[in-house]
């Protein structure tokens, strides 16, 4: 049975408490979900099953992100690379492994190359830099610090989330970009993610990730020229039915000399979810073969 616990934090001087699930016994591996705005450490939930009968796993929930009530903090990269930093050293010191999804892969990657050995070995599901509106616009985040003000904005702040995270709107984004069979999106899927996005506080954190303002890195230059300083072994995995604009980054990433690319055979940004299994085998098949 897994065992349910918090990770008790604060930045700019706001307490919080976040969700942790820990599961398994053996070598350690941290498994970090993605930040968008229907994640929670349950995303990880299948893959974390599977790999518990081997391993020791951590599950945790970002700040800001989760299903629990959230603090009114400007949320910013640096936050994200301190709570990481934390976690890596009081929680969850020097795993074998740090499996990343989406955004998490990029602050696991930005830890491993400031400090080296402090992650382990790097799993990066569907990785991804930059925030959805500049992928789809090409404008830079700074170009939606009006948005950002418009939701943090008592009263017309919640309409405006609201309206961006109804059912219609859920189903559709994660139709097209996160899912890539529309079975999965049964009634409870969808009662499940709601409540994630009504979660008291939900809006500041998700409106700053759908607007670049969480991207860990200015642009793809920079987010790969870090990359290729990591000396940790790393693992790139993605399903072939990845959005094009999303995969075009991935297969960048792709590119660098110490990266194993593994493209499962279906699959979009939350493969984990949909395809454990087969996430999984490609995990261990790569723990395996670095001893």
């Amino acid at each position: 049975m897994p065992t349910i616990d918090g990770v008790d934090w604060s930045w700019q001087g706001e307490p919080m408490r976040l969700g942790l699930t820990r599961l398994g016994e053996g070598p350690t591996l941290l498994l970090l979900p993605a930040l968008s705005s229907i994640s929670t450490r349950e995303e990880m939930r299948p893959l974390q099953e599977l790999l518990s009968t081997t391993y020791a796993t951590v599950s945790l929930d970002w700040p800001g992100f989760g299903d629990g009530p959230k603090p009114f903090v400007d949320w910013r990269p640096e936050a994200y690379r301190a709570f990481l930093d934390h976690v890596l050293t009081r929680i969850v010191p020097r795993p074998l492994a740090t499996i990343a999804v989406g955004h998490a892969a990029a602050y696991a990657l930005r830890q491993a190359e400031a400090a080296p050995g402090s992650a382990g070995a790097l799993c990066l599901i569907a990785p991804t830099w930059r925030g959805p509106l500049p992928t789809m616009s090409g404008k830079p985040a700074a170009s939606f610090e009006w948005l950002i003000r418009l939701v943090d904005s008592p009263g017309i702040g919640a309409v405006v989330y609201a309206l961006n995270v109804n059912p219609l709107v859920l189903r559709m984004m994660a139709r097209g970009h996160v899912y890539a069979d529309a079975a999965t999106l049964t009634p409870r899927w969808l009662a499940e993610k709601l409540q994630v996005t009504r979660a008291p506080g939900a809006r500041h954190a998700s409106v700053r990730f759908v607007s670049g303002m969480l991207d860990p890195a200015e642009d793809r230059t920079k987010f790969l020229a870090g990359v290729g300083r990591v000396l940790d072994p790393i693992l790139l995995l993605y399903g072939a039915d990845t959005p094009r604009k999303s995969r075009g980054e991935m297969e960048a990433l792709a590119g660098l000399p110490n990266i194993e690319r593994r493209v499962l055979a279906r699959g979009k940004l939350a493969v984990q979810e949909e395809f454990p299994a087969s996430v999984e085998a490609e995990i261990r098949a790569f723990l395996e073969r670095r001893g």
